[in-house]
């Protein structure tokens, strides 16, 4: 049943109550879902391990081994053309959906998206965990919000719950996940959302520490803080990392646009490239197979040669393009992060070997250029920084970490290049089209924090062009709940509410965001 406007504001001043209950429902479901998602990756690398070995030295068993890849890609292409929401990482999917502008169907993309993900690791995909893992955390939030029949505001916060277990669950990095989602999918930093998202992101990661151990992602040795007189090395490969994160945005979007020039090739034909690539590539280099953990953990044994480590990189950031751009499910979170750890200990080796830097902190340059990169192809600089902590378990690297981040950040910023989750939505939604209206006229509650030098601070109420269909609720300033007026004054650090009918929720949200921001960044 529709909700009416009157019960949308009454629950929502109930929210941080309610939402700590459900948080804790959403991360328990989420956190088993995204659990079992990881057990069967683990037996599909296993089991691709297992196979490459088999297959060695006899033919028959090869041509064996390429059929049913074959048959994988066929069955990957069929289950993307039955739902194309499970295509890649399944991240820009969800922030459509928050913004208003994508609908997902849970009941298909749950397992759908397991299935395609644990055929693209058994294959040896160069994808990630993390993305899908995310999604299917956001998809168990909006299956729970339909089966309890909560409304579309309601249900943002559930699939913002949702995806931040999904993250900590697949990394056993609960605070990332709580940061991911309020800095990459919710896009705001209330009081609400963050109890919500860490509830869930906590419940998850027990869930999934319980069965599969306290143990950080990575364990490699990482020397104590880096000496100060080499902190220029770090601006040095932070500026690196931000134009290797724009390159790659750019890469990862051109493999996309090579795939859509190839007339005639639908799902099933693209899913068949990576596939059988993957086959080729198990015979000659399989250490460019899967997720890549192992390759990190090789480089921060220290005994790789430097061309060694540039050969595999090489290697390995052209099949994450072939891989990703053929959509197939499958995240390039964890794959970006394997390019910025060689980036990080080729400069470190070059470093030791030309400029005197003790060898010893060559560990500590893989573990920074890993937070680098992922803030410049994503631009979300907080969620790695503290995503890499928590991934290593170590806080010697703070400062380290956060001269890095800053000038990765800025350079990317500088190069103009735009996020590529934010990019990767374009490319969807252009795909489809103009999105229809959706036939319900539910009302949909939005927040959005008032920045420094936005079009809207310092303004009145009555002389700011406020966005068609869209209704101010409130200003909250602080602890303080403010009904809004002609001549209420708007200020930076305001978070301004809005009431907007759902089918015209994307584009309201795409003008207050505007309206909102810093337009001198």
């Amino acid at each position: 049943m529709k909700k009416g406007t009157s019960d949308i504001i009454r629950r929502a001043t109930e929210f941080p109550v309610i939402m700590i209950g459900e948080g804790l429902l959403v991360g328990g479901v989420a956190g088993l879902l995204v659990l079992l998602y990881r057990i069967s990756l683990n037996y599909a690398g296993i089991w691709m391990s297992q196979v490459l070995n088999w297959i060695q030295g006899h033919p028959l068993r090869i041509l064996l081994w390429f059929l049913a890849l074959a048959a994988m890609a066929a069955v990957t292409g069929l289950l993307v053309k039955w739902e194309p929401m499970i295509s890649g990482s399944g991240i820009p999917q969800l922030e459509g959906e928050m913004t208003g502008k994508l609908e997902q169907r849970w009941q298909r993309i749950i397992p759908a998206k397991f299935l395609g993900g644990f055929l693209g690791m058994f294959a040896g995909l160069a994808l990630g965990r993390e993305g899908p893992s995310i999604q299917l955390g956001a998809m168990a939030g909006k299956g729970i919000s339909r089966t309890l029949k909560r409304g579309r505001t309601e249900e943002k916060f559930l699939l913002t719950c949702g995806a931040s277990a999904g993250l900590a669950a697949a990394f056993h990095a609960p605070l990332a996940g709580v940061m991911f989602a309020l800095e990459e999918v919710h896009k705001n930093f209330s009081a609400a959302v963050f109890i919500s998202a860490m509830t869930a992101s906590v419940a998850a990661d027990y869930i999934t520490s319980t069965v599969l151990g306290m143990e950080p992602v990575f364990g490699f040795a990482i020397a104590g803080s880096l000496p100060q007189q080499y902190y220029w090395m770090l601006a040095a490969l932070g500026v690196i990392l931000g134009a290797a994160g724009v390159f790659y945005n750019w890469f990862t979007l051109k493999a996309q646009s090579l795939y859509k020039k190839v007339k005639g090739l639908g799902p099933v034909g693209k899913a068949m490239i990576p596939f059988l690539l993957a086959g080729i590539l198990g015979l000659v280099l399989p250490d460019i197979l899967g997720s890549g953990h192992d390759m990190i953990e090789r480089l921060a044994g220290g005994e790789m040669a430097l061309l060694t480590a540039a050969g595999l990189f090489a290697a390995r950031f052209l099949f994450s393009g072939v891989s990703f751009g053929s959509g197939v499910p499958g995240g390039i979170f964890f794959p970006m992060l394997v390019l910025g750890a060689y980036i990080g200990g080729i400069f470190g080796k070059l470093c030791a070997g030309y400029l005197g830097l003790p060898e010893e902190y060559i560990n500590n340059f893989i573990l920074l250029a890993m937070a680098g990169y992922f803030t410049a192809v994503v631009r979300a600089p907080l969620t790695g920084i503290i995503l890499i902590f928590e991934l290593t378990g170590s806080l010697s690297q703070m400062l380290s970490l956060s001269v890095v981040t800053i000038f990765s950040y800025i350079t990317a910023m500088l190069m103009k290049s735009q996020p590529i989750y934010e990019s990767l939505l374009e490319r969807i939604l252009s795909g489809r089209g103009i999105p229809q209206e959706a036939e319900e006229g539910e009302k949909v509650l939005d927040s959005y924090a008032v920045a420094e030098e936005s079009q809207i601070a310092n303004h009145l109420v009555r002389d700011i062009a406020w966005p068609q269909h869209c209704l101010l609720v409130a200003v909250k300033r602080g602890d303080k709940e403010i009904i809004p007026k002609g001549d209420t004054k708007i200020m930076m650090g305001d978070v301004i509410i809005t009431m907007t009918d759902e089918k015209h929720n994307g584009a309201v949200y795409d003008a207050m965001s505007q309206l909102c921001r810093n337009n001198k960044l």
